[in-house]
């Protein structure tokens, strides 16, 4: 088999990325290539191919070995309370103005939206931020999806090691989860409050109404189009005086988008402001 700096002769490269792009629009380019080449690699050798025509025809005529050809090319770098400021912007800022705004039509259900929710940190850092401060009356729902299989299979257990909790305060671990002597399990009550989900962003989910959506470090991956295209599929699922959390190095300047731009005392966010 090839080595790993030969694998992929520039038409390969070029095969596969769009593929992968026309099926996810995660983009690489060819100061990521590396990552692409070590990955297809990888699936050859479990696959026990001996070309990457090989592995090109069996994605393209299978849809389960695509989902977990894309998997494997994915990054999932993710931490409980990651980006602090956009938690505190949650409980400051977000959460009082849904809940004002819910009290005067009656609706108690808030509805979050995890996009990109890797292993599951994410949805669950809110999932306890929500049961810890929603007053009585209130409840929440959180859609946790990903394109990672893998990920959200980590998700769905809700067991981590002891090295994944660094960042969840006492009073959280405490209360919802379970320690054990390898690592930590989410409490039943909090892990029904998060239905994890495959999801291509490349489609529309099907979600309306939403009040949150967070999709943070996930934008990075899409070139322009595929923003714009994730960006408008964000806003026809979420309800109005909704709110949008992106990554802190992903901003929507300069993009043609119906959204605006909210800067907080805690941290900037995109309001669905009709």
């Amino acid at each position: 088999m090839a080595s790993m700096a030969d694998l992929l002769t520039d038409a390969e490269f070029d095969m596969f990325r769009k593929v992968i792009y026309d099926e996810s629009g995660i983009t690489f380019s060819s100061t990521n290539r590396s990552i692409l080449d070590s990955r297809l690699k990888e699936k050859l050798r479990e696959k026990q191919l001996t070309s990457v025509q090989e592995y090109y025809r069996l994605i393209t005529s299978n849809k389960e070995e695509m989902k977990i050809m894309l998997d494997s090319v994915t990054t999932n770098l993710t931490r409980f309370f990651r980006n602090q400021p956009h938690f505190d912007a949650l409980v400051h800022y977000v959460i009082p103005h849904i809940i004002e705004r819910k009290k005067k039509t009656g609706d108690s259900v808030i509805k979050i939206w995890s996009a990109g929710c890797s292993t599951g940190e994410e949805p669950y850092t809110i999932a306890m931020i929500l049961a810890d401060i929603l007053p009585a009356g209130f409840r929440f729902q959180i859609t946790a999806s990903d394109i990672s299989l893998k990920s959200l299979m980590v998700g769905q257990q809700g067991f981590y090691p002891e090295s994944r909790i660094a960042g969840i305060p006492q009073k959280y671990l405490d209360k919802y989860f379970i320690k054990s002597d390898k690592g930590y399990q989410v409490k039943s009550d909090l892990m029904a409050t998060i239905k994890f989900d495959y999801h291509n962003l490349r489609n529309d989910s099907g979600a309306r109404n939403l009040d949150v959506v967070f999709c943070r470090n996930v934008l990075i991956y899409f070139d322009e189009a595929a923003q714009k295209s994730t960006i408008d599929r964000f806003w026809n699922s979420m309800g109005a005086q909704s709110y949008l959390f992106i990554g802190h190095s992903e901003s929507l300047f300069g993009m043609d988008t119906k959204f605006e731009f909210l800067k907080t005392d805690w941290a900037c966010l995109y309001q669905k402001n009709i």
